[in-house]
């Protein structure tokens, strides 16, 4: 079975999670922690890295011990020390840090006072309301629990965009080469470029079936074949991933593409318009039932454009299929010219080792450089939230002196002068109006007390807004894909609040956020207020991450006039004046 970067990750992150509960050095759980987003966000796969005697200690943060575990884990699949560590405390536990309410301390006495080791046992203690007798917890925090793991539940299943591409697209370039394959594509959530994955869904043209069917079964990140047939299989993945392959006839291959991507109801908004116009369309084609049915002719089939040409309509982008008036306007000529990755000409929030980042502000600068991007914001911390490693004022002016130095320098590329600042409880910002005023933009954000009530914390933001240097929002709910959930907010407010002031929203491509979510994009469009596209990055590879954030707006139906970072640095400046 191959070794996949995000496994060698997972189990960095486990082991941090574990060691944390044990409550270790904060330093020795950092160290993991690091080393499993370093190794997350290669663009090589570390297995190849290995096998090629590369040497590991290069990569940032990775020194000689990590290396070698790194090896341990790709030659193995396993790593000694986590079974060690496993077998003193509960791996179960871990998964527990996920659920909103849960620190390791607050997972740990859970864990002594009522021996719960696994998330079902942890649903029954909060439904029995034993967890908000515990001292540190209380009933407030046993809802929380209990709201959450609801939310858990509908999530397991699911996938992580990055986490999914990383599997689906070695398996594609697989299909496309072998013999009598003609094109090749994965449908479903994937195609519509959903942050999360189900189960997944891929398509091939071959005359034969069942010999591309016998090279799929036998691929070598399959676990298990639960069902092969002549023209379609289905077997999980070693990561749990279950992929369903149908091999169809080329007539067929548009009709199934428009099927298997979706969404069901965008595809019943397409079956209702057929059975009105007296056509049955299906995932063979779109066939004339007026006749008798043995004289049903197939209409078209061979490529999507053609079946959405049958209803006149120009072809829809997978991204807008969701049943959210995509056809409404379609017919009206409506459509969206939607953004994409070219269209991005800067990164509006970037991280350097000034705090919590893995490379140097040189370093960041010239792999924006190699992307093309024209200007690089660089957003580092405040010092608020201890574990990012911020800025005082005092830093903050240094590194604005240190940022100028390098403009000098640099060709192609301008540096913003930039922070991330936090927004205090009561909307106060962490850094004096002095210094902030002295910067090419303000990136301000909500990194604690997620718990207040939505008038609380809409307030709170509101009040971050009125400070005139304040530019935009960074990850405006705080989600966690799969880890935490939103707080609550009045979103409606806040970006009727954010036009009035002349703010913006920003839209985190880090594929854990990818928040905005792409419904308060949408949101954001209607109300005509523009949201910036950034990386956050905390190291070179991840200024690639812009894609993710790409794929979220196309979703929400954002042009390049809806992201403020299509435009030049002159025409960008010009718009964040307040």
């Amino acid at each position: 079975m191959p070794i996949y970067n995000s496994d060698v990750a997972d189990i960095f992150n486990e082991v941090a999670d574990l060691l944390e509960i044990e409550g270790a050095n904060q330093y020795r759980v950092r160290a993991y922690r690091n080393a499993a987003r370093t190794i997350s966000t290669l663009s090589r796969n570390v297995s190849d890295m290995v096998e090629e005697g590369e040497d590991l200690t290069e990569l940032r943060g990775i020194g000689e011990d990590l290396a070698g575990k790194i090896e341990e884990i790709v030659k193995s699949g396993d790593l000694k020390q986590l079974e060690e560590i496993e077998q003193r405390t509960s791996p179960a536990l871990a998964k527990m840090l996920d659920v909103a309410g849960l620190g390791p301390k607050r997972v740990q006495t859970i864990y002594e006072e009522l021996d719960v080791t696994t998330m079902e046992e942890l649903r029954e203690a909060a439904e029995q309301g034993k967890i908000r007798d515990l001292h540190g917890l209380g009933e407030k925090t046993e809802k929380k629990i209990l709201e959450d793991l609801e939310r858990w539940s509908a999530e397991e299943d699911r996938t992580r965009r990055d986490v999914a591409e990383e599997r689906v697209e070695p398996l594609l370039s697989f299909l496309r080469s072998l013999d009598n394959v003609g094109r090749v594509e994965a449908a479903g959530s994937y195609r519509r470029k959903k942050e999360t994955v189900g189960d997944l869904d891929v398509l091939a043209i071959s005359d034969a079936g069942e010999e591309v069917i016998s090279r799929f079964v036998e691929y070598e990140d399959v676990e298990e074949v639960v069902s092969q047939g002549e023209t379609r299989s289905t077997v999980v993945f070693k990561s749990g991933l279950h992929v369903d392959l149908r091999v169809v006839e080329e007539s067929s291959y548009g009709a199934a593409l428009l099927y298997f991507t979706g969404s069901k109801q965008h595809n019943i908004t397409l079956r209702n318009m057929a059975l009105d116009r007296g056509l049955k369309i299906n995932e063979y084609g779109v066939w004339d039932t007026t006749g008798e049915s043995s004289e049903q002719k197939q209409l078209a089939g061979e490529t999507e454009e053609e079946i959405y040409d049958l209803f006149d309509l120009p072809w829809i982008p997978p991204e807008l299929r969701e049943d959210r008036g995509e056809v409404e306007a379609a017919q009206k000529g409506e459509l969206p010219s939607l953004v994409t990755l070219d269209d991005i000409r800067g990164d509006l929030q970037s991280h350097t080792t000034t705090s919590d980042g893995r490379a140097s502000l040189e370093e960041m600068a010239q792999a924006a450089q190699a992307l093309g991007r024209e200007y690089l914001a660089v957003t580092d911390h405040s010092a608020y939230i201890g574990v990012t490693q911020g800025l005082e004022a005092d830093e903050l002016e240094e590194r604005i002196e240190e940022i100028e130095r390098l403009n000098e320098e640099m060709q192609d590329i301008i540096l913003l002068k930039s922070v991330e600042v936090d927004v205090m409880e009561d909307g106060s910002l962490d850094l004096p109006d002095d210094v902030l005023e002295k910067l090419d933009l303000v990136i301000f954000a909500v990194h604690s007390h997620f718990d207040l009530s939505a008038d609380r914390q809409t307030e709170r933001i509101i009040r971050a807004m009125d400070n005139p240097n304040c530019n935009v929002m960074a990850h405006p709910t705080a989600r966690q894909i799969g880890k935490r959930p939103a707080y609550e907010v009045d979103m409606g407010r806040l970006m009727d609040a954010a036009l009035e002031r002349g703010c913006f929203l920003e839209l985190n491509a880090q594929p854990d956020r990818l928040d905005l979510d792409d419904v308060y994009c949408k949101m954001a469009k209607e109300r005509g207020l523009k949201v910036t596209i950034s990386t956050d990055a905390h190291g070179t590879e991840e200024l690639k991450f812009i894609r993710f954030g790409v794929y979220q707006a196309r979703r929400g139906w954002l042009s390049p006039d809806d992201v403020l970072n299509t435009r030049s640095w002159d025409d960008l400046e010009a718009l964040l004046k307040r």
